[in-house]
C-alpha cells in the first residue's frame, strides 16, 4: 500500500511539473510601442514621452462600455486645474515646459528659486525650507515639502482616480499597463494570442487639442516569440496603426 501511494504521488508530481514547465515555455509576444505625435501641422514628429498606454484583453465591441466611458468623462486640463488653484503664469508655463503633471516631474534649478526667472510658489517655498533646513542646496531640494499638496502632485492624482474609475469598467482585470520612454517608445511582454484595446484612457494635451486612443490590436500566433512593431500617432501617417481622436482644448470655467 505504501509503495502504491509512493508511486501516485510520484506521477502526481510529474503531472504538476509537466503543466508548469508547459506554461513556462509557452510562446508570449512582445508588442512595441513607438508613439509619434504633432502638436499641429507646422510641427515636426516628435516621440511622446512619459506617457501612460494600457493593454485592455477584449475587441473594442466587448469593451464598449469603457470605450463610451472614456468618451463621456469630464476632465480638466493642466492649464484650468492650476488655473483654478491660482496658481502663477510662471508655474503653469514650467509644467507646460516639460509636460509634467507635477511638480516632481523636473528638478527646480537655481533659475526657478530666485532673480528674474523665479516661480512665486517656488521662491516662497524655497524660503521656508532655507529657514527649516539651513543650506541652500538642501532647501532647493526639498522645497516641494513647502508647496501645498495640490500644487505638488494634485493635477496627477486627480488623474490616476481618473483612469481607477475608468478601469472599473473593463471586463477584464488582467490589464497591461507601460509607459513611454523620452523617445515614445514602450514594450507590452508576454503576450497571449487574442484580441486587445490599446488606450490612454485619458486624453493627452498636444498644443490646442487633445489626443486619446482607443484601437483594436490583434495578436496572432505569427506574432508570438516575436516583437510586434507597432507606430502610433495622432496623424494619418505612413504604417501608423493607431489614430488618436482629438478634440479641441476646452475653455476653463470662469467661476
Amino acid at each position: 500500500m505504501r509503495l502504491r501511494q509512493r508511486v501516485l504521488v510520484f506521477f502526481a508530481t510529474l503531472l504538476a511539473v509537466t503543466v508548469v514547465l508547459a506554461q513556462e515555455q509557452r510562446p508570449t509576444g512582445v508588442l512595441r510601442l513607438r508613439v509619434r505625435v504633432k502638436a499641429d501641422d507646422a510641427s515636426p514628429l516628435r516621440g511622446l514621452a512619459r506617457k501612460r498606454f494600457f493593454l485592455i484583453p477584449g475587441t473594442l465591441e466587448q469593451n464598449r462600455a469603457l470605450i463610451d466611458a472614456i468618451e463621456r468623462q469630464p476632465l480638466i486640463t493642466r492649464d484650468c486645474y492650476y488655473t483654478k488653484l491660482g496658481a502663477s503664469a510662471a508655474l503653469i508655463s514650467w509644467l507646460k515646459e516639460n509636460d509634467c503633471e507635477s511638480v516632481y516631474c523636473r528638478s527646480v534649478e537655481k533659475d526657478f528659486v530666485s532673480g528674474p526667472k523665479a516661480i512665486p510658489e517656488f521662491a516662497s517655498a524655497f524660503a521656508a525650507s532655507q529657514k527649516e533646513f539651513g543650506s541652500d542646496d538642501t532647501a532647493r531640494q526639498w522645497l516641494t515639502t513647502n508647496l501645498t499638496a495640490d500644487l505638488r502632485d494634485g493635477f496627477y492624482r486627480d488623474r490616476q482616480r481618473t483612469i481607477q474609475t475608468l478601469l472599473k469598467q473593463a471586463p477584464s482585470a488582467a490589464v497591461y499597463s507601460i509607459m513611454t520612454d523620452r523617445n515614445g517608445t514602450a514594450y507590452f511582454t508576454d503576450l497571449a494570442v487574442g484580441s486587445y484595446v490599446l488606450s490612454s484612457l485619458i486624453p493627452t494635451e498636444l498644443g490646442q487639442t487633445l489626443a486619446t486612443w482607443n484601437c483594436e490590436v490583434q495578436v496572432k500566433p505569427s506574432d508570438l516569440a516575436t516583437e510586434k512593431p507597432y507606430l502610433v500617432s495622432n496623424r494619418k501617417e505612413k504604417n501608423v496603426k493607431c489614430v488618436a481622436v482629438e478634440k479641441p482644448m476646452p475653455a476653463c470655467a470662469t467661476n
